[in-house]
């Protein structure tokens, strides 16, 4: 355990922010490493998968529910030295993983034909996007287990085991690929099944790790059998902090399902530029989500002490510290995108559609970050429903305009990407203005509540 309710604030985010980008950019090498070698299957292939693996938002924006309860909580409980409630909301936690993995499975082979009929540009694509989907739905069912102990360690201050944890797993993601999708050594490829099955074993091994290290390392929480019976009061307090974080991912599912469904008329190429160029922008992301996740915590602890001062300083410190390189990351993204599209494919057209994408997206790259650290803050204190619906505005003035303009004559892509740099923009005022008038708020001490 960290506690992180004494000490300079920019060094406690920078020592918790540092290994969970290091394990993000890990994450993220995932989708990469695969894109990268089902890039060489061609643009259906691309588009495909890329659309199969929008479901991963709706899986995230369920696993946000259990993870940021989760992390709150366990953070406050450790502000307040309540050891006791922090174990019990561990143990309820992994009760929560294993039911919404079993629901995950279930509903992703069920509803699975549909989804990619519904968004594929062609049949290719969809026959590939399902092919892909049916692989992959393991590894999206085994992130529940992933996120509540990599959650329950957040909370408590710790980020590094999380960390060499997904690099380990990212590393055999790596291995696996070439060998399942491709042939190599094997001379049996796979195809976008191959990619699949690389992501569901590397996370189930990733799983297995995490498992060992609480059993043999971890003394703040453990795992406890008489803990696990369902306790519906802990569970409410899981979810009325973690239903409007889920609900955030759960609107950027419908957000990337909408543009999808827009620009399926632009044919397979346009899709494929827009996967890649979304992918590339996600690891750009990497830098303002790491401190955000960093804040939380931080934050957190601060929250649960009852020191609010160092709570306001917490998101001060944050907005400065992720901003910096997210600006930077525009600048580049100004100067040669194609650069950052080239690593995954050649064809004209679809370097032309990602290339064009990140070059106007970037605008939208420090008001995201500024959005994701309010996000955090809104965790740290526990009510995270003004981020909710900071999204669903944002939501709703994207989706609605879109529709609208693509039955429209003209209708081009560029449309699409400047609206959603005014909606993105919008969307962080709102943030903001909501998170000042939250941190003036009068706070009393928070009590125990351990059951």
């Amino acid at each position: 355990m960290q506690d992180m309710t004494q000490g300079p604030i920019p060094r406690h985010l920078v020592r918790m922010a540092a290994p969970i980008a290091i394990g993000m950019l890990f994450q993220t090498a995932y989708y990469l490493i695969d894109l990268y070698f089902v890039a060489r299957l061609g643009d259906a292939a691309i588009a495909g998968v890329g659309a199969a693996g929008n479901m991963q938002f709706l899986v995230m924006a369920l696993t946000q529910v259990l993870g940021v309860g989760t992390m709150a909580l366990i953070a406050h409980a450790v502000g307040r030295k309540d050891l006791a409630d922090a174990n019990l909301i561990f143990n309820q936690s992994l009760l929560m993983a294993a039911l919404c993995a079993a629901a995950t499975l279930l509903g992703g082979y069920v509803l699975g034909a549909a989804y990619m009929r519904n968004l594929g540009a062609d049949a290719a694509t969809a026959a590939a996007g399902l092919t892909y989907l049916y692989w992959f739905l393991p590894a999206m069912a085994l992130q529940f287990a992933l996120v509540a102990m990599g959650s329950a360690l957040r909370g408590t201050g710790i980020a590094k085991p999380t960390m060499i944890v997904q690099m380990i797993t990212v590393l055999l993601n790596a291995v696996l690929a070439p060998v399942l999708i491709a042939g190599w050594l094997t001379g049996r490829p796979m195809g976008v099944a191959g990619a699949g099955l690389a992501s569901s074993i590397s996370v189930a091994v990733g799983v297995l790790m995490l498992w060992w290290y609480f059993q043999r390392l971890e003394k703040t929480v453990a795992f406890d059998a008489d803990m696990f019976h369902a306790r519906p009061v802990v569970w409410r307090r899981i979810l009325a902090i973690g239903l409007p974080p889920g609900g955030e991912f759960a609107l950027m599912f419908v957000y990337i399902g909408v543009v999808y469904w827009v620009i399926r008329d632009f044919g397979a190429s346009a899709q494929a530029g827009f996967g890649i160029g979304m992918r590339v922008m996600q690891a750009i992301f990497l830098p303002a989500m790491a401190v955000a996740f960093a804040t939380a915590p931080v934050a957190g602890q601060n929250f649960g002490a009852g020191l609010h001062a160092r709570v306001r300083e917490t998101f001060v410190a944050a907005a400065w510290i992720g901003s910096v390189p997210m600006l930077v990351l525009t600048l580049l993204c100004q100067w040669r995108p194609e650069w950052l599209i080239h690593g995954f494919t050649r064809d004209p057209a679809v370097v032309a559609v990602g290339a064009d994408y990140l070059r106007i997206i970037a605008w939208n790259f420090v008001a995201s970050g500024l959005i994701f650290t309010a996000s955090g803050m809104f965790q740290a204190v526990g009510n995270t429903l003004p981020a909710l619906l900071s999204s669903a505005t944002r939501l709703l003035t994207f989706a609605v305009p879109a529709l609208w303009l693509s039955q429209r004559g003209g209708f081009t892509l560029r449309d699409l990407w400047h609206l959603s740099v005014a909606t993105v923009t919008l969307q962080m005022i709102i943030s903001l203005v909501m998170l000042r008038l939250e941190l003036r708020r009068p706070r009393p001490m928070v009590a125990a509540t351990g059951l």
